[in-house]
């Protein structure tokens, strides 16, 4: 029997575990993270779909501890697999395996290496991603490409919703693989990393708007950093203001000349950005509370029609 150490967190780590049990791989531990009580964890748990198969886990620091690594080794794996793991495997982890470690990246390889790969193609306009299996070295998500998966994202797209999407890709890539893996007759192709890119991870901070930048880079900054993740943002005369989700621009230009403002026309709320072009907001927040512009039906906020300047 094939036997297998997995190291796995969030969605894609539930369902490509679910895709080894599937195919009979004798799981005989999972690593995987404590989740962060500052966190919010709206993704599936690793930990519950391993106990419900009576799978040991455990959840080190650093998995790279020399005692850990001992631990695993006597497992005697024949595969290494990380899924959606947020730490490094260092050389002596990716040496246990008989047949190799492979990890699952959420992009089309060699593009998107790194942290945040699903946010960062939404910010870059990207219209197509997917999830990469791929060979694991030292080197982050260098190694040969076992097989890839790709997945569209739509203009209107947020991150949650190319995660999603991500996550299944992650499934069906590593489901169409498997059985010539286990079966020894797989080949991985090697990356080309010039043609490729490296970026890494992100903070609340990065999700602060710039006005002045052009309407639709706005708009993929919006959808890349919407809830469940911390929102887009600025600080404007009028307090804290979120800006959760917004319509891709269609090009119109608007009434201040440039100059970034926010305001309401025909019952709905539009921001002109630094390129004069409109972007209409589906969802925004002031100082903590719904901005609803006149005439949505519901009860409108204080300060729902105005025209407010954006720095």
């Amino acid at each position: 029997m094939n036997r297998a150490v997995v190291f796995a967190y969030h969605n894609v780590g539930v369902r490509c575990l679910s895709v080894l049990l599937a195919h009979g791989v004798d799981v005989a531990m999972v690593v995987s993270h404590d989740d962060n009580p500052n966190e919010t964890i709206w993704f599936d748990s690793v930990a519950e779909l391993a106990a419900r198969h009576d799978i040991p886990v455990i959840t080190p620091e650093d998995p790279n501890d020399p005692a850990i690594v001992a631990t695993l080794a006597a497992l005697r794996p024949d595969f290494l697999f990380s899924f959606y793991y947020r730490l490094m495997l260092k050389a002596p982890l990716l040496a246990l395996p008989a047949r190799g470690a492979w990890n699952m990246h959420g992009s089309l390889l060699p593009k998107y290496r790194g942290r945040v790969p699903v946010n960062w193609a939404i910010i870059h306009g990207e219209r197509e991603t997917g999830a990469s299996l791929h060979a694991m070295l030292e080197k982050p998500d260098a190694g040969g490409i076992l097989a890839q998966q790709a997945v569209p994202i739509l203009p209107d797209d947020t991150a949650f919703e190319v995660f999603n999407k991500v996550t299944l890709a992650a499934e069906m890539a590593l489901d169409r693989v498997l059985p010539d893996l286990l079966a020894g007759c797989a080949v991985a192709n090697p990356q080309d990393l010039a043609s490729g890119s490296y970026f890494g991870g992100r903070k609340a901070e990065d999700g602060r708007i710039d006005w002045r930048r052009g309407a639709q880079e706005i708009h993929d900054l919006v959808r890349a950093v919407a809830p469940p993740y911390p929102g887009a943002f600025s600080d404007t005369s009028r307090g804290h203001l979120r800006v959760l989700r917004s319509l891709h621009p269609t090009g119109e230009t608007g009434p201040h000349g440039g100059k970034p403002t926010l305001f309401e026309r025909e019952g709905r709320l539009y921001a002109e950005c630094g390129d004069g072009r409109l972007l209409r907001l589906l969802a925004v927040e002031l100082q903590g509370s719904a901005l609803l512009p006149t005439g949505t039906g519901e009860r409108p906020s204080a300060i729902s029609s105005f025209s407010l300047p954006l720095t």
